[in-house]
């Protein structure tokens, strides 16, 4: 795929998050992905594999969610097999906070398949507001 494709797929995998729907960023993970949280907190890391991205990452985040979060797409850049997505992201907590997150996702898409995520986001707000990952 082209930097004119990878974008694409990013577009909708966007579109549909913005809807509440992730199931096609899910569908696009590769099973050897990497997903990286820069930072210093307790989310902080890189998350290696499918399974830990999902493990370890998005679903002890989502048990945080009182609704389903969405992440509202406003410019793509892509390059080769690299896609920069900015974001913004919009949930509830259970504990009744906003967590309103603007998000710079690097992604390095190959074969059709996300192969690697950097994601960049305000940390102080994760410090505040997420409680830390379960073990």
């Amino acid at each position: 795929m082209n930097a004119t494709e990878n974008k694409r797929l990013l577009r909708d995998v966007f579109d549909a998050w913005a809807a509440g729907n992730t199931r096609p960023l899910l569908a696009a993970l590769a099973d050897d992905v990497t997903w990286t949280v820069p930072g210093h907190n307790a989310w902080s890391g890189t998350y290696s594999g499918k399974d830990a991205v999902l493990g370890d990452l998005l679903r002890p985040l989502a048990g945080q969610f009182a609704e389903r979060h969405t992440s509202t797409a406003s410019r793509f850049v892509a390059e080769g097999d690299l896609v920069v997505v900015e974001t913004q992201g919009r949930v509830t907590t259970k504990a009744g906070q906003r967590y309103d997150n603007t998000y710079c996702f690097v992604i390095r898409v190959d074969g059709g398949r996300i192969r690697a995520i950097t994601e960049y986001m305000d940390t102080q707000l994760v410090a505040e507001v997420l409680a830390d990952p379960v073990s």
